[in-house]
């Protein structure tokens, strides 16, 4: 994940990642809620599973490919209207700019692939042998 970005934004800028990711995921869920009749039953939960990966940042390019992948082939297999699509191509636009944003330090990516600090301190004296 560290190869990925070059760091991971703090203040306004994390916020406006998390937002972001907070708004793809609810796009996810209402995107198949709205046709949870039409899909099937592992559809809606990897959806699901797919949505809380996303709230809580863990592997977020990843995850916001397959919700661009998942926007994306909702409507090959369901009915959609004009003003479904419409909502359909905001939500992949948004997956798309979380791809390549990334998702901020407020994430489980920054916690476990984010820069840190490493204190190095001096050795001890050591007593010859």
């Amino acid at each position: 994940m560290q190869r990925l970005f070059s760091m991971f934004p703090r203040g306004l800028p994390g916020l406006a990642l998390l937002l972001l990711r907070i708004s793809v995921a609810c796009g996810v869920v209402l995107n198949v809620y709205g046709r949870h009749g039409e899909l099937s039953a592992w559809l809606l939960a990897s959806s699901l599973l797919l949505a809380a990966t996303l709230f809580i940042g863990l592997l977020t390019p990843l995850v916001a490919l397959l919700a661009l992948a998942a926007n994306l082939a909702i409507p090959i297999t369901c009915s959609v209207g004009f003003q479904s699509a419409g909502y359909i191509a905001v939500a992949s636009i948004n997956a798309l700019a979380l791809c390549l944003l990334g998702p901020g330090s407020y994430s489980f990516d920054a916690y476990f692939f984010g820069r840190r600090v490493i204190n190095l301190t001096p050795p001890d004296e050591r007593k010859p042998f």
